[in-house]
């Protein structure tokens, strides 16, 4: 008998996962987008729903047809990404469409508008993957190993970060861990954690003492507004209160009163809409699904047999897993208002597409894993030329070699 999990291949729990995140994307976005149907859309409530709907279907699309992909193509492809994406961040900087004070989207036609940031974060980790696998032996060295891998994540994080500080933090952050899952050497990364920190804290001197003028004056009302507490902290405080007047069971689909009062409910605040109305249990059914989806990618790279499908899968779940949990910190006040979405539940074309893509690299290497089962154990893909076998984890300077 024929079911729908006969033409979607993978790991299941994935994808229930995934259509767990788009159902609850399609109630809480036509909630939210009420005052901006008003403002934008002539009071049509169901132009955004419509319109997420859309995106949906494109992301889900992107899920779909990536999965069928051998996952050995990426390991190809990875260069051309991430060479494509450093001139798109560069027209994006310079002539890419502004919007509160941050040219962070490049107009298409048809009045729609596409985030290079999220290509080049997806692009960077699929090109650290790659590299690497490649540097397997040489990745303790300082000039061969650990210099050359620095250098693209340097690059990419310093174009994001003039527009979105708060991505290029991530995006550093999500490296330096695949590079530890890589195993460089720990003393290389303390330095370099060491470095970033002393960096960061001229940045909030420097911010501090500028004008509020820019970008660099959003970043300084926010980093004030979080360390005193006292500040016209709005976002964040309107976001606390949409979480604390949920309770446990919320108000009810479409009674949330905060979503008339936050800027942006649903894209950067979604989550504490989704509280507000549909209570505090369904905000950790939320959170569950992100933790089952990280544990599931675990559990896949420990099946792995190529260096490179581990550290890509490593690399795309904590994309999607620490967006997620950076948004949920924000709503709920452990870190600073950053504008970080919630993956497949926020309203937008170009996060959903993107995460789709990502769900649909891990759900590529689950396939392979599941295919590569029922072949011979010598079959070896021919796509990874000269790339060892077996799965290698950090133990600090020690490494420890596991054959699934």
């Amino acid at each position: 008998m024929r079911t729908i999990f006969t033409y979607l291949r993978g790991d299941r729990v994935i994808w229930v996962i995934t259509f767990f995140l788009c159902m609850a994307s399609l109630l809480v976005v036509y909630s939210s987008t009420g005052s901006l149907a008003y403002k934008q859309a002539g009071g049509n409530m169901f132009y955004y729903l419509t319109r997420q709907g859309i995106f949906i279907v494109i992301g889900l699309g992107a899920a779909y047809g990536v999965h069928l992909i051998p996952h050995g193509i990426f390991y190809r492809l990875s260069q051309v990404f991430y060479f494509l994406s450093i001139p798109l961040l560069l027209y994006t900087l310079m002539r890419g469409a502004s919007i509160n004070e941050a040219a962070r989207w490049i107009s298409l036609p048809g009045g729609l508008s596409f985030q290079t940031s999220d290509l080049a974060k997806m692009a960077l980790i699929m090109y650290l993957a790659t590299q690497l696998s490649q540097r397997n032996h040489d990745v303790k060295d300082l000039r061969k190993g650990f210099i050359p891998l620095m250098i693209p994540i340097v690059v990419t994080c310093s174009l994001i970060l003039p527009a979105n500080f708060s991505t290029a933090a991530l995006l550093f952050v999500i490296s330096i861990i695949l590079l530890f899952i890589g195993r460089v050497r720990i003393r290389h990364l303390m330095t370099l954690a060491g470095i970033g920190l002393i960096a960061i804290s001229l940045f909030v001197v420097v911010a501090i003492n500028s004008p509020d003028t820019g970008r660099v004056g959003t970043w300084k009302r926010r980093i004030e507004n979080f360390i005193s507490k006292d500040g016209d902290n709005f976002q964040a405080d309107q976001a606390k209160i949409a979480i604390a007047t949920g309770g446990i069971l919320g108000k009810g689909p479409g009674q949330s009163v905060q979503r008339n009062v936050l800027p942006h409910p649903y894209s950067d605040f979604i989550f504490a809409i989704i509280v507000e109305e549909y209570g505090f249990l369904v905000g950790l059914i939320i959170m569950g699904l992100y933790l089952t989806l990280l544990f599931r990618s675990v559990a896949l790279i420990r099946k792995c047999k190529r260096t490179f499908s581990a550290f890509l899968v490593a690399g795309m779940v904590l994309l999607i897993v620490i967006q997620a949990f950076a948004h949920i910190g924000v709503c709920v006040g452990v870190f600073p208002v950053t504008g970080q979405t919630l993956p497949m539940i926020s309203m937008g074309g170009t996060s959903m597409l993107i995460t789709g893509v990502q769900l649909g690299v891990l759900l590529s290497v689950s396939r392979s894993v599941l295919e590569v089962k029922k072949q011979p154990t010598n079959d070896l893909d021919p796509t990874f030329e000269n790339e060892p076998t077996e799965e290698i984890y950090n133990d600090g300077d020690n490494t420890e070699t596991i054959i699934d």
